[in-house]
């Protein structure tokens, strides 16, 4: 049984969207935000590597990258190994909306705590930082606790409706 009703997805999804609809007024779309973030942790990227990763076609990937470059967020360089590709590197300004985005994520969590008395708001993030914390050591042990929980269930589940409906 979910405690939770899957509330905590929820509000993320809305502080998503909210952001979402934030960044758009500066300008940047999500699919543009998914190519500078990738851009940004790794430097020196080739568009090719890019579209793979992104599972996007060759045409979508050259005019993001050319249209990224013209907004300023990107530079391409040509790639010494291979005449024909570029490398792509993010600029100073892809790295101001890497924090224009945490900012406004912050923005709506602190709107969203705002009317919790501290004391509550003390315990509760304690208890999310708690929660986050055992979430990101299962992560850390490539999540070897839950998928072994998610097939002892499904085992379990196999079994009873073997009872159920014998062959």
């Amino acid at each position: 049984m979910d405690h939770t009703q899957r509330k905590i997805t929820k509000i993320a999804r809305e502080v998503s969207k909210f952001t979402v609809q934030t960044m758009k007024e500066e300008g940047i779309g999500t699919a543009e935000f998914d190519f500078i973030h990738l851009v940004r942790h790794r430097p020196g990227i080739t568009q090719t590597a890019v579209r793979e990763a992104l599972q996007i076609d060759k045409g979508a990937a050259a005019r993001r990258a050319a249209r990224l470059e013209e907004k300023g967020y990107l530079v391409r360089r040509p790639n010494p190994a291979d005449g024909r590709s570029r490398l792509l590197y993010a600029t100073e300004k892809a790295e101001h909306l890497k924090n224009s985005k945490a900012e406004i994520e912050t923005f709506f969590y602190e709107w969203l705590l705002e009317d919790l008395p501290e004391a509550e708001r003390t315990a509760f993030c304690s208890t999310l930082d708690m929660l986050y914390r055992k979430s990101k050591r299962e992560r850390q042990a490539d999540f070897e606790n839950l998928t072994r929980r998610i097939h002892a269930e499904k085992g379990a589940e196999s079994h009873e409706y073997e009872k159920t409906f014998p062959l």
